[in-house]
């Protein structure tokens, strides 16, 4: 296990594999465990670095709220961890927007960029239905109840059952405290970046499920539109976690990107 310390809080992080480096940003609440689905892929061509943000997983919890901004600089603290100048970022959900404020904020170090599920956040971001909202802000204090009462929200209509319960099995591994969830979900809430997306200059991938309740998939091609040479891919029969709905088209497609990259 590896830790780095940054702005208050120890934040776990780890690697696998070689090749040019790939860090991976999770999203709300969850562990970077949830990336056993795409990590092994990513793994066999890229340095892939993972980390817990702060309030979830073996990283510290401290007072809230996290701004996005700080968990930027989390993940800032630790490419400079593990000895890496820049790097291609891929985030989804909450580590999109994580992504999106890394690549504004460091932009020397990022090589490409994936914005998975995400959204820019501001007026100008496609809202989730009011029962998605009630569902996010009335969370339940019972967190193992909260995992199970989000599938709804978060899968495909299509996925099998068995899919998920892999999920929510490793999820209940390391569910967050309520404040410290709580914190995360202010950061989301008070961020925004749509006003500076014109700023990032590298090459961009956005990626999203169609049938995304929770971040509705509009939210991408305002993303896709805002960055200059942007590629946008809506995914079928996808929700918000898309790497679970929808793994082998979405590794297929996230991986020929990383791969022009490498090329150029």
């Amino acid at each position: 296990m590896s830790f780095t310390t940054n702005q208050g809080a120890k934040i776990y992080w780890d690697e696998e594999g070689e090749g040019e480096p790939l860090l991976l940003i999770m999203g709300l609440g969850f562990p970077s465990d949830m990336w056993f689905r795409t990590r092994p892929l990513l793994s066999t061509r890229f340095r892939t670095i993972a980390f817990d943000n702060r309030g979830v997983g073996r990283s510290d919890m401290p007072p809230g709220p996290y701004a996005i901004a700080m968990m930027a600089s989390d993940a800032a603290a630790v490419l400079d961890a593990s000895g890496i100048e820049s790097a291609h970022v891929y985030g989804v959900s909450m580590g999109g927007m994580i992504a999106q404020e890394f690549a504004l904020n460091y932009a020397g170090r990022v090589r490409s960029l994936v914005l998975g599920c995400t959204a820019p956040g501001g007026p100008h971001a496609v809202r989730a239905e009011p029962a998605v909202i009630e569902f996010l802000t009335s969370r339940s204090s019972n967190q193992e109840a909260a995992v199970e009462a989000s599938v709804p929200f978060v899968y495909d209509l299509g996925t099998a059952r068995e899919l998920i319960d892999v999920d929510l099995n490793l999820r209940k591994q390391w569910l967050p405290k309520p404040q410290a969830y709580m914190a995360q979900l202010q950061g989301i809430l008070t961020w925004e970046a749509y006003s500076r997306l014109d700023q990032i200059r590298v090459p961009t991938f956005v990626i999203h499920g169609e049938s995304d309740r929770l971040v509705p998939s509009a939210n991408a091609k305002i993303i896709a539109d805002r960055i200059a040479g942007a590629e946008l891919k809506l995914l079928p029969n996808a929700g918000h976690i898309f790497t679970t709905d929808q793994t082998e088209a979405a590794q297929e497609a996230i991986l020929q990107f990383l791969i022009r990259q490498k090329q150029r």
